[in-house]
């Protein structure tokens, strides 16, 4: 059992510092982009609802952690604002690997409670960057109060996102 839990902290360790790797090599070579996202809220469960997320993505990257702020509205008329961090991970020249977290407040409309005004949102975005630097991929995004509150049914969100950088729209 302890020779398992060994390979699997080495594993862990390896693949993190391979990723980090990854994410300086290209540090810096990305601007700041506004991103738009288009999909379905609550995918998970029976409340699903049309979700649409405008963002700004900075591009300053001083520690390889990006910072970037949003705002998610639903057809329930929920709405969900929001700031966080993200690291851009490549995997190659053309995949772009982006684990997030951020913290926002949340207001459900006609849509799903989800138990608090603050709410947590994790998730992964995964990438095709071109070589204008535009990028369109995919995202599974987590929402829920962390157990802040004693009711937090969270929701799970998956969407289309399309990020254009700010310097291609001037």
């Amino acid at each position: 059992m302890r020779i398992r839990s060994a390979v699997h902290i080495i594993g862990v360790l390896v693949l993190s510092l391979t990723l980090f790797a990854g994410a300086r090599a290209h540090a810096g070579d990305d601007p700041s982009f506004v991103a738009f996202h288009v999909g379905g809220y609550d995918v998970n469960d029976n409340e699903t609802a049309g979700q649409f997320n405008l963002e700004y993505r900075s591009g300053w990257d001083d520690w390889y952690v990006k910072p970037f702020v949003g705002v998610l509205a639903t057809t329930d008329a929920a709405i969900y604002g929001y700031g966080g961090f993200m690291l851009d991970v490549y995997l190659g020249r053309r995949l772009v690997l982006t684990p997030n977290v951020a913290v926002g407040l949340y207001s459900d409309g006609d849509g799903k409670d989800l138990g608090s005004v603050i709410e947590f949102r994790s998730g992964l975005e995964l990438s095709y960057r071109f070589d204008n630097r535009t990028r369109l991929g995919i995202a599974f995004h987590h929402i829920s109060n962390a157990s802040i509150e004693d009711i937090n049914p969270g929701t799970e969100t998956l969407t289309l996102v399309l990020s254009l950088p700010l310097n291609n729209l001037f």
